[in-house]
């Protein structure tokens, strides 16, 4: 399995560079050099406003060290976002694992960074549901962000299915917030989040909901750059952002992200996730 994955990076490496100098730069002429603007986007976890709250600064700050325009692309849902990266649209993206590398297979992202925090997927109920273990779901009704959200909602169901033998019914409500309103307000049984992404919200809503139930934790979200920006924009980015981070108040932008602790990041960190043959759950 390994072998295998690795001898696809080589062939996608080589799909890549012959793609990316032939149509990825014709693309490039248009979005990158002509306006000299980096698009910048974002996996829709939480509503657009919030997004921008949080990206917005750090672009800010970035802008300041490395002198390069950003502008920050915004996608209600996340399967917009999805057809976005696929499409190359963005010169930099924050994406989940799963993203990472279907966005390398289709376009050829370079993961830059990460946190080194992994994240888990957690399933949540009322906290005053009756309901305290998964196989207590059968034939309900659990919401998840959306079919591709990896914790949250694809590795999730991957694991109630193939673990619990667990029959459900999905419904997809676009953002993590949203599920865990409709979990607060007691329209569904249960829904799918991430740790992260739950302790985000506010301590009002957080305390209407119970876990039960965390998956295997997972390598954190990476920030990409598409292979058009050259190696040394590329670079200048990366170093960036370590820069950036390094300070007070660096940290404290990155913690709304969250990022706690940012290392540099490989496509070969994310090799570990294809022993779920998560395709078989995931949406074109």
């Amino acid at each position: 399995m390994i072998k295998l994955f690795h001898l696809k990076l080589k062939l996608i490496r080589i799909f890549v560079l012959y793609t990316s100098f032939a149509a990825g730069f014709a693309y490039s002429a248009v979005v990158y050099s002509s306006e000299n603007v980096l698009t910048v986007g974002v996996v829709p976890q939480f509503d657009q406003r919030q997004l921008f709250r949080n990206w917005k600064p750090i672009l800010v700050e970035l802008e300041k060290i490395t002198s390069f325009k950003f502008k920050l692309v915004g996608s209600a849902k996340i399967p917009i976002f999805e057809k976005q990266f696929n499409q190359g649209i963005y010169d930099i993206a924050y994406m989940n694992p799963y993203h990472a590398l279907k966005a390398y297979a289709s376009q050829g992202y370079i993961p830059l960074v990460r946190d080194k925090v992994k994240i888990k997927g957690v399933l949540v109920v009322n906290k005053k549901s009756p309901i305290t273990s998964v196989r207590q779901l059968a034939n309900k009704t659990i919401v998840f962000p959306s079919p591709n959200a990896l914790g949250a909602s694809l590795l999730m169901r991957c694991i109630l299915i193939e673990k619990f033998n667990l029959k459900f019914k999905s419904k997809f409500v676009h953002t993590h917030s949203s599920v865990y309103l409709h979990v607060a307000k007691n329209l569904v049984a249960a829904g799918g989040g991430v740790d992260r992404t739950l302790v985000r919200e506010a301590k009002a809503l957080q305390d209407r909901l119970r876990i039960i139930y965390t998956t295997p934790e997972i390598v954190g979200h990476p920030m990409v750059v598409h292979p058009r920006i050259p190696d040394a924009k590329r670079q200048a980015i990366k170093l960036a952002l370590f820069k950036l981070f390094a300070t007070d108040k660096g940290r404290e932008l990155f913690k709304h992200i969250p990022i706690k602790e940012m290392i540099p990041a490989s496509i070969e960190d994310y090799q570990p996730l294809v022993k779920y043959n998560l395709d078989k759950y995931s949406k074109k």
